[in-house]
């Protein structure tokens, strides 16, 4: 009987150390893939930090782009209105310039405008075409003799140079102001280029996180099923450890027991009384004969 029960309990045994060994297998794959996507993660974001810390030196260029273009804004501006203060100069020197008691410039100029508009929307008469073309004529030149007439004058001269150079200027300005942002256009792609890199692999990086955690989450519970099996494999090897005890034990005593009995058959044997020969091989197995 004790026999079968130390058979059985090592079954038993057998059994829980078998699907310890099952958990403890499936616990370390799943920690190498735990590890093997942390390791993704940790590359993952690695890169992204990368990209985005290019990413933030192109912004800083664009941002020196944007304060040029702002700073380059203002000087031109500071030019423009030059041009446009110089510009007022010289019209009013023309008018100084007229003569005084004709026309001014400024409505002859009008007067043309008026009568070539007229001579292209409206039908006229034979006549009146050749009339309006006469006189179309006259105000030409009337323009043409006052403009060369303040062509002439030095004083003009020297505002239109100027005000040529202070065109220029501000012209120069301008392409500056074209060319700084330009710039910082193109610094300004090359950041939202590298952000959304970076995004992308931080979101990649994020995935593999989930994978990480879900094999972890898995590896821990293969972890806890493995000790709850080895902690039935230890109660089953303290319950047989206690029944090969109990057995030596008995062993122990049972020895005891035959070596008192071989003792007493002994003296009897020298006593001369008639022994069995249950009696005599117990003397031999115990060492008396």
């Amino acid at each position: 009987m004790a026999g079968e029960l130390t058979e059985d309990l090592e079954k038993k045994r057998e059994k829980a150390y078998n699907e310890a060994m099952k958990h403890r297998k499936r616990r370390d794959t799943l920690n190498e893939e735990a590890k093997k996507w942390a390791n993704r993660r940790d590359e993952l974001n690695k890169k992204a930090r990368a990209l985005a810390k290019e990413g933030n030196l192109h912004k800083e260029r664009r941002d020196q782009f944007n304060e040029k273009v702002k700073e380059t804004k203002v000087l031109r501006d500071k030019w423009n209105k030059k041009y446009r203060e110089i510009e007022k100069e010289i019209a009013r020197k023309k008018r100084e310039q007229m003569p005084k008691n004709g026309v001014p410039l400024g409505k002859l100029k009008a007067q043309l405008k008026a009568l070539e508009f007229k001579q292209m929307t409206q039908v006229l008469t034979k006549e009146k075409e050749m009339e309006i073309i006469e006189l179309l004529a006259k105000l030409q030149k009337q323009i043409k003799d006052i403009e060369e007439r303040l062509e002439e004058s030095e004083e003009i001269k020297r505002l239109k140079k100027k005000a040529e150079e202070i065109r220029e200027k501000a012209e120069e300005y301008h392409q500056l102001v074209s060319k700084y942002a330009d710039e910082a256009q193109e610094e300004h792609e090359k950041m939202v280029e590298l952000f959304e890199q970076a995004d992308k692999l931080r979101e990649e990086a994020d995935d593999a996180q989930e994978k990480f955690i879900e094999a972890k989450l898995k590896s821990d519970e293969e972890h806890r099923e493995f000790l709850e099996a080895m902690k039935k494999v230890g109660d089953f090897d303290k319950v047989l450890a206690g029944l090969r005890h109990k057995k030596s034990r008995r062993r122990e005593e049972g020895e005891k027991e035959s070596k008192e009995r071989a003792k007493e058959i002994y003296e009897r044997f020298k006593k001369g009384e008639k022994l069995s020969t249950e009696d005599l091989m117990l003397l031999q197995k115990s060492g008396f004969l």
